[in-house]
This record gives structure tokens, sequence and C-alpha cells, in this order.
């Protein structure tokens, strides 16, 4: 076979440059990074919903075993939140999604929250000094320390020898990325929140009704971004010595995004969408916890983050000009109404608030005239969407990973499967370009109009063959639809001259998919379903 340099991905041309923001890019990558979790965050949010139903009619105590274990369950993903978003993210930037996952679990180890509980503000590291705080349920760090990840994943992947990149990278990886989070991303996390405060005390003191239009507007993206966390304990102090305005400000955001969720439900006939739509309303409503909402909906479909704005401002401007307030601390739901005062202005506050979000939705529609390109659960930051491949030949399914060659064994040309042919045809397996017919004909590089770079090699060692018994059908550059014919080979010959003629189909940007599976196995027919790539 011939060497590295003959197959490695980057000899093809990488998919073509998103003409996205770089806004919409990260939204993309924060959506798309939430969408593995959603279900498990919707899931939790519902046994919250229930416990606090449980607990309000005096069927399960606080204090009972049962309500703590089930507590313990309800809580875990959203303490935990971190570790998960350290996955994905990584996965969704094509790095290392274990790596993300210890580095988001870095700053929860039972030694960092020991010291956090017991008010530690400080801790040395080879004489800086490291700000401690209790990142549980944060997200702005783990974003930060992700894409910088991301980044340095790249690099190495480039600089270390192949041998050793699999434990050398991620201890420089950690080495790296752990001090900086707890010396730097969370910190700067925690002074926006202190900076976000002191602007919204500022703000409050000199006008009610500026302060909860602003609040309200601005209290879903700071839930989204794990900031609305380092607000909250201005509300906590604020109970000390009084009532509180900021809680009573911001919950007009998630009584809009409960309305803009029912719209929604009520709206799609998308089944997938409908069950997250519900999945979001009941915890929210009954517990305040909307993050399905929120990363499902707000974020997936960028017409609503207008929608929850205007609603929310609207609501928080009636609820601060008027001076509600909450007594005792309690996420905005409708069990904890009645912490409100006063409480009839407090309803007319949140009504408007979820009615408008409800009625915009409703009347104007969710989705944008670039709805699936905006989705951030089919595309992700680098420009490539889910898509199925096709087989382009017909045969019998074998692992990749018994294929002789250890570049495709190993899956350092990327994921994929192998082929033993029937018929010595190769059809093109995707709508796309032609982006590298090798001279030889023995292999032709694909990128697919949804991003995929497939690489389809015939046989072992072929190229030795010097072209004899292949014949190409396109060229380099030429369009392709899925089902034209690429090459001819002579199945006979090639075997005749002791070569194998296992053809060889790679997803040779592997990294920039968060999952690739086989579909097939057995015999399979040209056309029938391959590769599934998720993103």
């Amino acid at each position: 076979m011939s060497s590295q340099k003959q197959v490695h991905p980057d000899q093809i041309p990488s998919p073509n440059q998103s003409k996205e923001t770089k806004l919409a890019k990260v939204l993309s990558v924060i959506s798309g990074s939430f969408a593995p979790i959603i279900g498990v965050l919707a899931g939790a949010g519902l046994l919250k919903a229930m416990l606090s139903v449980l607990n309000t009619i005096g069927w399960l105590s606080k204090d009972s075993g049962a309500y703590i274990i089930l507590s313990a369950a309800g809580d875990a993903v959203f303490h935990f939140l971190p570790l998960f978003l350290g996955i994905s993210i990584a996965l969704k930037l094509g790095a290392n999604g274990y790596v993300g996952g210890v580095i988001g679990a870095s700053i929860l180890t039972p030694e960092i929250m020991h010291l956090v509980e017991n008010d530690v503000k400080t801790i040395d590291f080879f004489g800086l000094p490291v700000l401690l705080a209790d990142y549980s349920s944060t997200v702005f760090p783990i974003f930060i320390a992700m894409f910088v990840y991301a980044g340095l994943d790249r690099f190495l992947k480039k600089v270390i020898y192949k041998d050793i990149q699999m434990f050398i990278n991620p201890m420089i990886s950690l080495i790296i990325l752990v001090p900086l989070t707890m010396l730097v991303f969370g910190p700067v996390g925690t002074l926006l929140g202190e900076g976000l405060g002191s602007v919204i005390s500022f703000l409050s003191d000199k006008s009610g009704l500026l302060a909860g239009a602003i609040l309200g507007a601005s209290w879903t993206f700071l839930t989204i971004m794990g900031l609305h966390w380092t607000v909250i304990p201005l509300a906590i102090a604020n109970l000390a010595t009084g009532p509180d305005p900021i809680i009573a400000m911001a919950a007009a955001a998630p009584f809009a995004q409960i309305g803009i969720g029912i719209a929604v439900f009520l709206k799609t006939r998308d089944k997938d969408l409908k069950a997250l739509a519900a999945s979001g309303i009941v915890p929210g409503a009954l517990a305040g916890t909307t993050e399905a909402i929120n990363y499902g909906i707000i974020l997936r479909y960028r017409k609503t983050m207008v929608y929850v704005i205007i609603a929310a401002a609207i609501g928080g401007a009636i609820n601060g000009s008027i001076g509600v307030m909450m007594n005792d601390f309690v996420l905005p739901s409708v069990l904890s109404i009645p912490a409100f005062t006063p409480i009839w202005e407090y309803l007319i506050g949140i009504g408007a608030a979820f009615v408008i979000g409800f009625l915009l939705t409703y009347l104007l529609g969710y989705e944008g005239k670039n709805s699936k390109v905006d989705d951030g659960f089919t595309e992700n930051i680098f420009g490539v969407k889910p898509e199925t491949i096709k087989s382009p030949l017909r045969g019998k399914v074998i692992p990749l990973s018994t294929i002789r060659d250890p570049l495709f064994a190993t899956e350092t040309v990327g994921k994929g499967i192998a082929i033993e042919p029937e018929i010595g045809n190769i059809y093109s397996p995707v709508d796309g370009v032609i982006s590298t017919q090798f001279p030889t004909g023995h292999a032709v590089g694909i990128q697919s109009e949804n991003g995929a770079e497939v690489l389809i090699y015939i046989g072992l060692d072929t190229i030795k063959l010097k072209g004899r018994y292949f014949t190409p059908h396109v060229k380099q550059g030429d369009h392709v639809k899925q089902g034209d014919l690429l090459i001819e080979f002579d199945m006979d010959q090639i075997k005749a001259q002791g070569y194998e003629t296992s053809t060889l189909v790679v997803i040779t940007n592997t990294d920039q998919y968060m999952d690739i599976n086989a579909t097939a196995s057995g015999t399979v027919e040209q056309n029938d379903q391959l590769l599934k790539l998720s993103v």
C-alpha cells in the first residue's frame, strides 16, 4: 500500500467554510453541546417538579430518606453540569470528550469542594493565587476551557508523534487546562457575575422599571451561560435583611420561556420537538427548571430569542416598576407564586411575559427562513451536518479493524467500514464533488454536500498496480450524484496478481463528527445505508 501521505485526510479538501457569523457558530456549539444531555436535563427537571409537588401536598418530607435519594437523582446532572458539558463540548469541537469531561470534573472534586464549603478563599499554585468558588451548575468556565482545549488538541496532534499521542496529549492538556480553568476561566465567570450583580443593584436603586426590563430581557441568556448562579447570591443576601426584588424581576423570563414552549408544543408537527417541548413545560411550570426549553428550543430556533427578550423585558419592567418582592428564596414557578408580594401585581407581570411569549411564538412562528442552517442540532461549528453514507458497491461488510493495513485498522485515516466486493463497480455514496482522484485509479475522495469527506480505497497495496485494471469514470472537480459510477475495476485480474480487493469506505474528517456508526452488516447492496454520521 502507499505511504501514509497517499491517504492522509489532509489530501482531501476541507468542507467549504460556513457563511454563518462567528456568533452563530458559537451559538451552534452551545446548542449542539447541550443536545446529548437535554433528555436527562428534562427528565431530572420532571423529577424535581414531582418532588416539589409531593412535598407541597405533604406526601413526602424533605427530611425523609426517599426525598433525599430522589432529590440527589434530580440534582446530579445540574450539579455536575461542567463534567457533562466538558464531554459534549469537546466532542462537538472535534477533541477528546473524556479529556473534556475530566477538565470539567476537576473543578468539582471533593478536595476542591471541601475547601469551598469551609470558606477557604484561595490556594497556592506554584506561587500563583487560585481563587476558589463553587462551580457546580456553571457553564461559562467550561465553555471557555473547551474552546481553548480544542485548539490545543489540534496543535498537539500536529506536533506530537502519533504513537504516543494517546497518553501524552491528554497529560499535556490536563496540565495546562485544569490550572487555567481554576486560575483564569472560573474567576472570570465569577467576576462577570459580581459585575452583573453590581449593575443590577445600581439600576434597581435608580429605576425599578429599567432594572426589571434589563434583568428580564437578559435572564434567559444569563441562565444559558450559567451566570445567573452568580447573581442569585445577591438575592439571598437581600433576604437576610428583608425582601428581594431581583428574582421578582427575573421571574418574567422563565414564564416567557414556558409560554414559548407551550406555543411550540401546540404549533409543531414534529413528534420529537413536541415531546421535547412538553418535557420542558412541566418542570418549568412546577419547579422553575426550564433548561429543556432554553437549550432545546430557544437556542435552536433563534427567532424565539427575540420573543423571550421582548416578553421577559415587559414582564420584568412591570414587576420592577410596581416593586414586587420575593419574601423567601424560591425558583420562579407556578407553585412558588405565594412567595412573592404583592401577589396580584406579580401575577400581572409574569402573566404578561407568559402571554406575550406565547402569542409571539404562536402567531409569528418559531422557525426562521434558514432554520435548517440555524439549527444547532443539525450543524456544528465545522459546517458539517448529520448524514447517511450509502454503500458504494455490493458485497460483504467486514470491520475496519480486521484490515491488515494498520493506518486503516487503527482508524488513523478515519472511521469507516470495509466491504469485500462481489462486483467491480464503485458508485458514489453521496451527492458531492470529487475532491481527489488518485492517478492510479485505485482510490477516490468525495466531499459531500453536507461536509463529509469520504475516501473509497480499493484493495490493499493496489497502488503498486500503477493503474492497471482500474478504470476511473470521473476526474477531480466533477460534481456527482449519489449512485453515479465512479470507478470500474477488474476483480479477477487484481486477485490474480496477488492483491486483495477489500474496499474501504472511510470518513477522513472523523474528528468533526460526534459519532460515526456502521448501519450495515452481512451482505449489502449498492445504495444500502452503510454509515450514519452524527454531529
